[in-house]
């Protein structure tokens, strides 16, 4: 019987309220229920491993990598670096000085020791010099917090103090640094930075700075007052020769205010003056 004779059949048996001979055959039943056949799970991906399965967490083979090291991921490794962000000789109208600001660190990309270290020579003589040594540590993509000690040194009195701030690159690629710190005797203060670097072409580039210090308490030995005690911003045109080395010059306006203003007074020095500087940036 061909496929065509084997339809034609069905049709006409379904037509007058039958069905065919193989269809009752297969069909169930009154009062029969219809199971489906039992499936063998076994054989589906998954369940037990064979016995000899490999260890998915051993090398493929059982081979290693034998006498070559393992290799290492970036953040694995151990790096340091050193940046001289501004060696520099300022001019006054009365006065000439040196000025240093540089910052380093050795460590990984999430944990590294951090040294910061800024002052001011005048006449052969350090008058004002900070030095902290810091350990930072990855919070989020471009910041660091940083915990540590920090050091002052200079004219009067030398003082120490506990450190705690962050350091990073806020949106629209501003550098920012946040810092906080409790001394002896009760003493605190807050120390903001901020730059930008403007590219005005690939070698040429303009960096404004701002910076700050806030002082909680008097300190008439070192001849600060609390409150904000002295304000700087000045704006700073280098040209990498290459970019770990560039000469630069700038303009500052820097100035002293409140009590430490009052103490300049006394000893005949100038609460506020414009600077012209020049100096080297470089780093590697």
């Amino acid at each position: 019987m061909t496929n065509r004779q084997m339809c034609a059949i069905a049709l006409a048996a379904m037509a007058i309220g039958g069905s065919p001979v193989w269809a009752q055959e297969s069909a169930p039943q009154a009062g029969e229920v219809e199971t489906m056949p039992a499936m063998d799970h076994g054989s589906m991906q998954g369940g037990s491993p064979p016995p000899d399965a490999r260890d998915p967490h051993a090398y493929s083979g059982g081979y290693d990598f034998g006498p070559i090291p393992r290799p290492r991921m970036m953040d694995e490794h151990r790096l340091g670096s050193l940046l001289v962000d501004r060696l520099e000789r300022a001019r006054t109208r009365d006065n000439s000085s040196t000025e240093y600001d540089l910052q380093a660190w050795y460590g990984r990309t999430y944990d590294r020791a951090v040294l910061k270290a800024e002052g001011e020579g005048d006449g052969g003589k350090p008058q004002d010099a900070r030095t902290e040594l810091l350990w930072g540590h990855a919070v989020a993509t471009y910041w660091d917090t940083q915990l540590g000690m920090r050091y002052d040194s200079g004219a009067g009195p030398d003082r120490r103090w506990l450190a705690f701030g962050i350091q990073g690159l806020a949106p629209y690629w501003f550098e920012a640094q946040a810092t906080a710190y409790v001394g002896e005797s009760g003493r605190s203060a807050l120390r903001l930075e901020a730059e930008y670097e403007l590219l005005l072409t690939q070698k040429l580039i303009l960096q404004p700075r701002l910076e700050a210090n806030v002082y909680g308490k008097r300190d008439a030995a070192r001849e600060r007052g609390s409150g904000l005690s002295d304000l700087a911003a000045g704006v700073r045109l280098r040209y990498e020769i290459r970019r770990e080395f560039a000469p630069y010059i700038g303009i500052e306006r820097a100035g002293k205010f409140g009590a430490t203003a009052d103490f300049a007074r006394a000893t005949g020095e100038k609460t506020g003056e414009t600077q012209l500087v020049a100096g080297l940036r470089f780093w590697f």
